[in-house]
Order: structure tokens, then C-alpha cells, then sequence
């Protein structure tokens, strides 16, 4: 998780103004690399001054987190004690699975607001057209109409780059596409661009290479085996719920859908006490 982490941020800080900009409507001129106090993860993962003033946070996500806004509404507080700024704050999503998390919290005389963006939402084709490698490489986690032929030109991409920029970014491109369970494609199509051979080959960085593939590789399975253990409890719910009340409306298995595990975990309890849907489903 350390090493997706570190390749993700990277490539992420190096990409062109445009793609930020549409992320999150804003030019970040510099990133910080400052440590938070009084925060559990005191460390933000990407903070950046925005182009005319302001502060623009980004938090990067790989899986759907119930309390995720709380954890945003902390780094806010944090950044704003430290700085004097309120950011405007992002959540990245990068996860395979379906965007579910809420941005927003309210309390009796207040409300909390974040973004949440999945990285799906970039135009992947887009992406790889430009002429920026980081672009390409990121492109790797959006939607792509064609997955072989994108990593092709990826790769023929980052084979034009100098030779320590070229490591860089295949080393990157190898840790994400773990991520969209890709990196069979990419040991496929590497085989093709005999200069990128020269890298695998090399005595220090073809290692680190190898060891970031099977990081990214790793990563995707546990991503994949944490959202196909609350897939299969959705599945588990709803079939109990029509056992119970007989064929599941749409309106309450787009519901049910949209809950976080611990909704799941309430709704199951209540199961066993509920005379009815309305009841099951009442919230507060």
C-alpha cells in the first residue's frame, strides 16, 4: 500500500495544469509537503497552493469508506490551525469498485462538505493523447474504451522518454495498473517494446521494478477481496430482506446498494425485529 501510494502521488504531482483543473477547478502552482498536528494520519497526502491564493487538498482513496468525510472535516481543521486557510478539499477515488462515499456531515448548527471524485470521471483516450507521460500513466486508472491498445501506447510513450524518466514512469505504470488488475496486459505488451526490456534487465532498477508489480499486483487482490466481501453481505441482505418481505422494490435496493458496511451490519439486526419495510429502513 506504502509503495501505490508513493507511485500514485508521484505521478499525480507531475501531471499538466489542465488535468488538475479538471479535477478540481483549480490551478495548483506548488505542493506542499508539510506534516499536519493533531491529526491521526498527520500527514495529508497531497496539499497544493492554488494558482491567485488558497490552499487545495487532496486525499487519495482506493476503497469506500463509511466515516471518509469525518476524516476530511479533521485534515480541514488541521489545515486551517496550521495555515490560517480553510482548503478547499478533494477525495480521489482510485478504487475498481462503485464510488459510494457521502461528502457531506451536518450537525444541529452546521454543515461539512467535501468533493468526492472518482478518477473515472477523466477521459482516459484524452489522457494518452497529450504528450505528457505523467498523463498517460495516470490514464491507466481512469475508463478506457480499449485497455490493450492504451497500455500499448503507453508504453510506446514512456519508451521516448530519457532513461531515468523512462524507469520512472514504467515502474509507476507497472504499481497502478495493479490497481485495474492490468499488469498481465502490461508483461504482455512490454515484450513488444525492446527498449523497455532494457529496463527490466538492469541490475538495480529492473529489481525495484519487479517488486513494485508485485506491490501493485497485491494491492489489487486485497482491494478486490475487501469490496468482494461487502459485495457478497449486499447480496446476503437483500436476499434476507426478500425473504422477509417478499420481491425488493427498487427504491429500497438502490438503498441498500448505497450503504456503507456498517449500514449493512444495522439493517441485518434490524431484520429480526422489523414488521415492515418502512420500519427496516427508518433512519435516526
Amino acid at each position: 500500500m506504502h509503495e501505490y501510494d508513493i507511485a500514485l502521488k508521484s505521478a499525480l504531482r507531475r501531471l499538466s495544469g489542465s488535468v488538475i483543473r479538471q479535477l478540481a477547478g483549480c490551478r495548483v502552482v506548488r505542493w506542499q509537503n508539510v506534516e499536519l498536528a493533531a491529526v491521526k494520519n498527520p500527514r495529508a497526502d497531497m496539499l497544493g497552493e492554488i494558482e491567485g491564493g488558497g490552499l487545495l487538498h487532496i486525499e487519495l482513496q482506493s476503497t469506500n469508506d463509511a466515516k471518509m468525510a469525518g476524516r476530511m472535516l479533521e485534515y480541514a481543521a488541521a489545515i486551517y490551525l496550521q495555515f490560517g486557510q480553510i482548503p478547499r478539499q478533494m477525495v480521489l477515488y482510485v478504487g475498481s469498485r462503485k464510488l459510494r462515499m457521502k461528502g457531506e456531515l451536518a450537525g444541529p448548527q452546521w454543515t461539512f462538505q467535501c468533493r468526492m471524485v472518482d478518477i473515472r470521471q477523466l477521459d482516459g483516450d484524452q489522457l494518452i493523447a497529450g504528450g505528457q507521460v505523467e498523463d498517460n500513466v495516470v490514464a491507466v486508472l481512469t475508463s478506457l474504451r480499449d485497455e490493450r491498445m492504451a497500455i500499448r501506447r503507453i508504453l510506446q510513450r514512456i519508451a521516448q522518454c530519457a532513461p531515468h524518466e523512462r524507469a520512472l514512469a514504467f515502474e509507476e505504470l507497472l504499481l497502478l495498473a495493479g490497481l485495474r488488475s492490468l499488469a498481465p496486459i502490461v508483461e504482455e505488451e512490454v515484450k513488444q517494446v525492446p527498449i523497455l526490456d532494457d529496463i527490466m534487465d538492469h541490475p538495480t532498477i529492473g529489481p525495484r521494478i519487479r517488486r513494485g508489480m508485485e506491490q501493485g499486483l497485491k494491492q489489487g487482490r486485497e482491494e478486490g477481496r475487501e469490496e468482494g466481501r461487502e459485495e457478497g453481505e449486499r447480496r446476503i441482505v437483500l436476499r434476507m430482506i426478500a425473504q422477509k418481505f417478499g420481491e425488493v422494490p427498487p427504491a429500497v435496493r438502490k438503498r441498500v446498494e448505497a450503504l456503507p458496511p456498517s449500514g449493512l451490519d444495522e439493517i441485518a439486526m434490524r431484520l429480526l425485529n422489523a414488521s415492515s419495510l418502512n420500519e427496516l429502513l427508518k433512519t435516526g
